[in-house]
């Protein structure tokens, strides 16, 4: 693909971490507001698998089948679904619970590193064409030295001169979450590009969906009578969650990772804490300070760094 074309999927893998940093304040208001993280997750995929599936109903064609093409592609696809839907919300949104957000923000934020560590595992311990497809990886003063600068920028934004207060419960489920994400990571891009995004993406909401289920079913739901959804800082969130963070920054970031790379793309999650940043002082009237303000540049810098010319690129086949 030209180098046009990949720096457009670069602009909107910053455009999808904008919205995504903006989701800790919208489920931190939800839970506040006396939602589980099971329900917050359940409620918000729901809305999304719907819209999802109309959407693919409509278009038709291969978008429109219920099953992949055998029975290993459905099996990753189960496994993408745990580790890119239920199992990764449910621990991300529960280490809200126990721990402040600035913790569960940067232990989910090394998922880049855990990535890109997880890929060099996988291709050197295993071999065959599933491996073979995943990002051709050179380790390198590029992605090194921009790793480390924007792990220092995340540091000095989620941090901000303040001490850090461990809560190991909700601190190993933030590290859970992050672990799932790199997994996620690994092989959607090619399940993306062997099904479409439409369909790849739909397969793992669903799966996301019938994978919360017991959690929902041994889980004390009698606090969903106390909850006024017609609150807009209820359903205006569970709105936001559902159509934009999820239907639609699912569907598109599915497709960065097919068009730059599970690697490179990841490393746009470090520009997560920038982004909430930014909400907070919207959402919240926080201000920036000059820590803040040199980390978010720090971020910014480190992963245009570490996302230089470090791969072997590979054309972007039209599956959408």
């Amino acid at each position: 693909m030209a180098k046009k074309g990949i720096f457009i999927f670069h602009v909107l893998a910053v455009m999808t971490m904008a919205l995504w940093g903006v989701t800790f304040i919208s489920t931190k208001t939800l839970i506040n507001y006396g939602l589980t993280p099971a329900q917050i997750f359940t409620i918000r995929f729901i809305i999304a698998y719907i819209g999802l599936l109309t959407v693919c109903l409509f278009r038709g064609g291969r978008d429109k089948r219920a099953y992949s093409g055998s029975l290993r592609d459905e099996i990753i696809f189960v496994i993408m679904g745990i580790s890119g839907g239920s199992l990764y919300f449910f621990t991300e949104n529960t280490a809200l619970r126990y721990t402040q957000a600035c913790n569960v923000s940067f232990i989910v934020c090394i998922a880049p590193l855990l990535t890109l560590l997880m890929t060099l595992a996988i291709k050197r311990l295993f071999k065959g064409p599933l491996i073979d497809g995943l990002e051709d990886v050179k380790v390198g003063f590029p992605l090194l030295g921009g790793t480390v600068i924007a792990i220092i920028g995340m540091i000095l934004v989620i941090f901000d001169g303040n001490s850090l207060s461990l809560s190991p419960k909700g601190d190993i489920l933030a590290f859970m979450a992050a672990l799932c994400w790199a997994f996620y990571s690994q092989f959607m891009g090619q399940m993306t590009d062997r099904y479409g995004t439409l369909f790849a993406t739909r397969k793992v909401f669903f799966y996301g969906l019938v994978t919360i289920v017991p959690v929902l079913l041994i889980s004390d739901n009698s606090n969903l009578a106390t909850v006024d959804f017609y609150r807009v800082q209820v359903w205006g969130n569970l709105l936001f969650l559902s159509t934009v963070a999820s239907l639609f920054c699912f569907v598109l970031w599915n497709r960065i990772m097919l068009a730059i790379g599970n690697v490179t793309a990841t490393n746009y999650v470090y520009l997560n804490p920038v982004f909430t940043l930014i909400g907070a002082m919207i959402i919240l009237d926080e201000r920036m300070t000059m820590s803040s303000g040199l980390g978010s540049a720090m971020i910014l810098g480190g992963v245009i760094l570490a996302g230089a010319k470090f791969h072997k690129r590979t054309e972007l086949k039209q599956t959408i």
